[in-house]
């Protein structure tokens, strides 16, 4: 039920909808006389489409998440495991044309492939569900294992996670496949933006893991752009807007060890 409501509530307040329901929502008003009201909620959302076009508002609410935790540096003698979240590939799609399909945060998969050749002897858990309202029977998992095989990696290092629909559950169900042993180094593979509330839900199942954040979507740094980008500034303030509610909901739901999980 949590899942299929916050799917359904995400729709309303996602920036770049919330913005344009303002619009539509002040011109129908407009159109019924109340002049007032919807002059108001009509400017609100153009000036928001606005300043985020003209601002890199996206970068703005992006950076803090991306620069929170970064990777161990120098880098484990040995690693025992390597645990990568869905979010990377359409596994609808991947099912339909019998060929693994990855979308805007490939570089999880990629960076996967990559450390699974550095670390030979390291397990690969493919750790995702489905992420659509209507389950067709197709998972992130084995879109993720399809890819990993295609780039090499031996399918009996590869231990499928496909019951999962949300980061906790990544992390719960993950704990209980792989059940980890004392004194085992595992890394934790995801997006940037993603990574604090992901190792936050680790350590709340009682999974010490080592971050390994990759496809970064900024430079780190507050002030870069000079042109005006709407399409991409929406894009970046609704993955940022949507961490940072996660964020917050997960720690009041006991999810997480703190409300901004960083390093140790």
């Amino acid at each position: 039920m949590m899942f299929v409501l916050s799917k359904l509530l995400w729709i309303v307040v996602a920036p770049g909808d919330l913005l344009l329901i303002l619009v539509v929502a002040g011109l129908l008003l407009l159109c019924l006389g109340r002049r007032r009201v919807g002059m108001a909620l009509a400017a609100v959302g153009v000036v928001g489409l606005c300043a985020t076009a003209v601002l890199p508002v996206g970068e703005w609410l992006m950076i803090p998440l991306e620069n929170r935790i970064a990777a161990p540096s120098p880098m484990p003698a040995r690693v025992d495991g390597i645990i990568v979240l869905g979010g990377s590939v359409d596994e609808t799609v991947s099912a339909a044309r019998g060929h693994p399909t990855v979308n805007q945060a490939a570089d999880r998969m990629v960076s996967t492939a990559m450390l699974a050749r550095r670390y030979p002897a390291a397990r690969v858990v493919v750790d995702g569900g489905t992420s659509s309202l209507f389950p067709d029977g197709s998972t992130e998992a084995a879109a993720m294992a399809g890819f990993l095989v295609e780039e090499g990696i031996d399918p009996a290092r590869i231990t499928r996670e496909s019951h999962s629909r949300n980061t906790y559950e990544n992390a719960l169900f993950a704990y209980r496949e792989v059940k980890p042993k004392p004194g085992e180094t595992w890394l934790l593979v995801t997006s940037a933006w993603h990574m604090p509330r992901a190792l936050g839900c680790f350590r709340s199942v009682g999974w010490s893991v080592t971050p390994y954040p990759v496809d970064y979507k900024t430079t780190g740094h507050f002030w870069t752009r000079n042109e005006i980008q709407l399409g991409p500034q929406l894009i970046l303030a609704n993955l940022a807007v949507k961490e940072w509610i996660g964020l917050v909901a997960y720690r009041l739901m006991g999810r997480t060890d703190a409300l901004f999980p960083t390093n140790p």
